[in-house]
C-alpha cells in the first residue's frame, strides 16, 4: 500500500513577556492577574485558540524542554496546492496569530478578551511534504511600541511530512459496501464490508464469519458489554465485519451494549451510552483491541458525545482498564470528523470539538491529547502508549439524514499490516453507525438499520 503525502503544520512553545511598569497605569497587564490566550488562523482553515503562558520579563525561554503543542493543521496535497496558488490578487500566505488578555467567551456576542497585539508568520509550504520546514522560533516584539519596552511573544511554526494512508467507503456501512484505498488519482478496492444483526433471536442475518467463531470466542461479550433485554426503546446487536479481497476477516465492530433510551427520554444518555467493540482475528477467534461509546448530548449541542479507548493485551485477562485516546462531541446535524490526536497541546477551545471538517486538531477542555486518561495501572512509556504517538487517524462523519461515505486517514507509522488499517476502518464504521443508534427514538431508521417487524428502531 503507498501512503499519501500530507503535511503537518504546528505551533507550539508560546510564552508572553510583559514589562511591569513601576507605575502602571489601569490598562497595563499585569501578569500575576490577567489570563493571556490567542486566536491562530491560517487562510481558510478553522479558527484555533490556546493559553499563553507568562513568564518573568527577565528569564529565557527554556527552548530544552518540551512544550506542549498549541494548534496543529492537517494539510493534504490538494490543500497544500489550494494554499500555493498564486493570484495578483492574493497576499502571501501568513499564519496570522492575535494575542488576547482578559476572560475568553464573550458577553452579548461582544468577545471580552481584550487585544493585546498580532503576530504573522509567513509561510512558504513547498516540499514541507518531503522535508522538515521551521518558519520561525523565537521572540516577536508586539504591541504600540515596538522598539520600546513592549512586550514580547514566543511561539514556533514548523512544518514537516506526515504520511498517511486514505481509504474511503463506496457506500454507506449499513449497505456493506466496498472500502478502496486511494493514491492520488488512482483507486483500488482493498476491504470489504458486510452489516449484520448479531442478536440470537435474528440469525438468518449473521455474518458468516461471526457464525464460524470457535464455541468460547464469545465469552468476552458479556465482560465488554451488555446484551440486556429491555422492554423500552433499543437498538441492539449490530454488526459490521472487514474482509480483505481473499473474503478473510480481518477485523469486526460489534455493538455489545444496546443503545438504549432513558427513562423518559428519547435519546442515549451520557451516564448510559452503547458500545462497540472493535475486533481484530488472533489465533482462530476474535479478539478485542478497543471500545467506542457513544450518547446524544443535550443542550444547545445536541451532538454525538463519543468515546474511544484501546483495550490492554492481557492474554485472555478482562481486569486491565482500558486507555481512553479520544473524546469529544461530533455535530449530529452538520457532522464533522472523529480524530485520534496524541499531540500534546494546551489548547483551551477549538473548531467544534471535532465536528469541524477535521483540517484543524479539535482542542477540548476533556480531551486526553496530552496524556492517556487510565483507571489501570498504565502510563507513559508502557502499553499502548509506546505504540500510539501524535496524529493517529481520522474520519469523516456525515450528519443526520445525509448520505455517509466515511473517509479515513492512518498515519503510516500506525499501519504494520492489513489487519492494522482493518482496525481502522471497522472503527470509522462504528463511528458513523453510532450517529443512527443515536438518532431521536422518535425518528424512523433506514431499513437496513432495522429488523423485522421493528422499523422504528
Amino acid at each position: 500500500m503507498d501512503p499519501c503525502p500530507f503535511s503537518r503544520l504546528t505551533v507550539r512553545n508560546l510564552a508572553l513577556k510583559i514589562p511591569v511598569a513601576s507605575k502602571p497605569a489601569r490598562s497595563v497587564v499585569h501578569p500575576s492577574s490577567s489570563p493571556c490566550f490567542c486566536k491562530i488562523q491560517l487562510k481558510n482553515f478553522p479558527l484555533q485558540s490556546a493559553v499563553v503562558p507568562f513568564i518573568p520579563p527577565d528569564s529565557l525561554f527554556p527552548d530544552s524542554l518540551v512544550h506542549p503543542i498549541a494548534a496543529t493543521f492537517h494539510l493534504s496535497k490538494s490543500d497544500l496546492d489550494k494554499l500555493a496558488g498564486k493570484s495578483i490578487f492574493s497576499a502571501k500566505l501568513c499564519l496570522k496569530i492575535s494575542i488576547y488578555t482578559g476572560r475568553r467567551g464573550s458577553t452579548c456576542g461582544v468577545s471580552s478578551g481584550r487585544l493585546l497585539g498580532r503576530v504573522s508568520v509567513p509561510l512558504d509550504l513547498t516540499g514541507t511534504v518531503a522535508k522538515t520546514t521551521v518558519f520561525h522560533n523565537g521572540w516577536i516584539r508586539i504591541g504600540k511600541d515596538a522598539k520600546g519596552s513592549s512586550a514580547q511573544f514566543h511561539l514556533n511554526v514548523k512544518a514537516e511530512p506526515d504520511p498517511r494512508f486514505v481509504f474511503q467507503f463506496d457506500g454507506e456501512p449499513e449497505c456493506s459496501p466496498q472500502v478502496f484505498q486511494i493514491q492520488g488519482n488512482i483507486s483500488q478496492p482493498v476491504f470489504t464490508c458486510k452489516f449484520s444483526f448479531r442478536n440470537n433471536g435474528d440469525r438468518n442475518h449473521r455474518s458468516r464469519s461471526l457464525q464460524s467463531e470457535p464455541g468460547g470466542s464469545r465469552s468476552w461479550l458479556s465482560s465488554f458489554g451488555s446484551e440486556r433485554e429491555r422492554p423500552g426503546k433499543e437498538r441492539k446487536g449490530w454488526s459490521i465485519t472487514v474482509h480483505d479481497l481473499s473474503g478473510s476477516p480481518v477485523a469486526a465492530a460489534s455493538m455489545v451494549t444496546p443503545f438504549v433510551a432513558s427513562p423518559g427520554s428519547d435519546r442515549v444518555s451520557c451516564s448510559n451510552p452503547g458500545s462497540w467493540l472493535i475486533l481484530r482475528p488472533s489465533d482462530g477467534t476474535w479478539k478485542p483491541w478497543g471500545r467506542l461509546e457513544a450518547w446524544r448530548e443535550r443542550g444547545g449541542s445536541d451532538g454525538l458525545g463519543y468515546r474511544f479507548e484501546l483495550i490492554p493485551d492481557t492474554n485472555g485477562g478482562m481486569s486491565a482498564a482500558g486507555i481512553v485516546l479520544a473524546e469529544s462531541t461530533l455535530s449530529s446535524n452538520k457532522g464533522g470528523k472523529f480524530v485520534i490526536d496524541l499531540s500534546c497541546r494546551n489548547a483551551v477551545n477549538g473548531s467544534g470539538n471535532g465536528g469541524s471538517n477535521g483540517r484543524a486538531t479539535p482542542g477540548s477542555a476533556t480531551s486526553p491529547a496530552c496524556s492517556p486518561r487510565s483507571s489501570g495501572d498504565y502510563g507513559y512509556g508502557l502499553w499502548p502508549y509506546c505504540m500510539y504517538r501524535g496524529f493517529v487517524m481520522s474520519a469523516s462523519v456525515e450528519g443526520e439524514g445525509r448520505c455517509s461515505k466515511p473517509t479515513v486517514e492512518v498515519s503510516v507509522p500506525h499501519v504494520n499490516c492489513t489487519e492494522d488499517a482493518a482496525a481502522f476502518v471497522a472503527l470509522a464504521a462504528a463511528v458513523d453507525l453510532s450517529v443512527d443508534a443515536c438518532r431521536l427514538f422518535s425518528q424512523r431508521l433506514r431499513k437496513e438499520l432495522c429488523q423485522q417487524l421493528d422499523l422504528l428502531g
